[in-house]
């Protein structure tokens, strides 16, 4: 065996090491999020509750109300962090995420449209087929965001560097266009569209987040099956079709599952930012390129800092929620304009 094959093999080693010690972080701040509250609950009494072992209180506390919020936080987390670490591939820019480039203000308006027009149109007060509707439509705006991104990348109109420019100018386009159903909306539908868009991990029932995570399954398994893909792509469009890769196949499904995956967190969690950004950058310091530790990383760190924040939200100033959104977007955007004033190249 080569001293290169040791030193790679050593690599690996380490990159597993950081990745089992990120998935221990998440645990030991999602123990935090089911003890610390309006009612304090020993951290080690609060993993007894979710078995049901403890007084009443406790054990009502962490399974109907914490739980559901703390696993809504690691699968939504989750997703976006892989669905910007995805998109970071397929499009060649590291700076793309579904906030960055429009697709998460997409599945805004398209939320924005059910809540104002289609829900009360046909739906009435049924909330489960209201919250189906507002899911679709905001599928269908983050599809159309995607397509527009993909068009201008595929065609070479703009250089990878700038397709974050394609990001805001569709953002600017859905803010807008939302902003004018809203000045002719009625002030209960407004305050509808305003709390969905701040953000908010409480929504979700059960139901809900278990369709959050079998689409999160899904589209997490693909995205794995596709790492060696992803990783040719580290090398250009040219390369990787030189390796094998069929480039505009790869590009047009990574950009589709990634649409997926965002706009089903963002249609029940409302618009939160920036998860898809921070965490693949984060997860290049320990582990580096490679896909295959990078999406693992990704994930961990995606659902830890999505509790982190939902944490800071709960308890800052207790017992007040702030909205999850505006936690993770004061946490986000910082780094968003230290990557782009340092010129960060993968």
């Amino acid at each position: 065996m080569t001293d290169i094959t040791v030193s790679r093999k050593k690599q690996e080693r380490r990159y597993v090491f950081c990745i089992v010690a990120m998935v221990a972080v998440c645990l030991a701040v999602a123990v935090m999020e089911l003890s610390m509250g309006a009612l304090s609950i020993d951290p080690i009494e609060s993993v007894f509750a979710l078995f049901g072992i403890g007084s009443a209180q406790d054990v009502n506390t962490v399974q109907s109300i914490r739980l559901p919020r703390t696993v809504c936080a690691i699968v939504s987390g989750a997703g976006l962090a892989l669905a910007g670490a995805a998109l970071q591939s397929v499009l060649e820019n590291p700076l793309a995420s579904a906030s960055t480039v429009g697709i998460s203000q997409g599945a805004a308006f398209g939320a924005t449209v059910a809540i104002l027009i289609i829900v009360p149109t046909f739906f009435g007060s049924s909330s489960e087929m209201g919250m189906t509707a507002i899911a679709l439509c905001a599928f269908a705006g983050a599809m159309v965001s995607s397509v527009v991104v993909l068009l201008f990348s595929r065609m070479g109109l703009v250089t990878p560097e700038s397709i974050i420019l394609v990001g805001v100018a569709l953002s600017a386009l859905w803010a807008g266009a939302s902003t004018i159903m809203q000045y002719f909306s009625d002030d209960l539908n407004l305050t509808k569209v305003i709390f969905w868009q701040f953000g908010d991990l409480g929504r979700a029932t059960w139901p809900q987040i278990s369709f959050m995570a079998a689409v999160g399954l899904l589209c997490s398994v693909y995205f794995f099956l596709k790492r060696w893909s992803y990783n040719a792509l580290q090398n250009g469009a040219h390369v990787a079709g030189g390796l094998g890769v069929d480039v505009a196949r790869t590009r047009i499904a990574g950009v589709f599952v990634a649409s997926l995956m965002a706009a089903t967190m963002v249609s029940f969690i409302g618009l939160v930012n920036f998860i898809g950004l921070i965490a693949p950058h984060i997860a290049r310091r320990f582990v580096g390129n490679d896909y295959r530790f990078l999406l693992p990383a990704s994930l961990a760190l995606g659902a830890t800092i999505m509790l982190a924040s939902d944490l800071v939200a709960r308890m800052i100033i207790s017992p007040v929620i702030l909205p999850i959104g505006a936690i993770t977007s004061f946490l986000g955007a910082p780094l968003f304009l230290f990557l782009l004033y340092k010129g960060y190249k993968r």
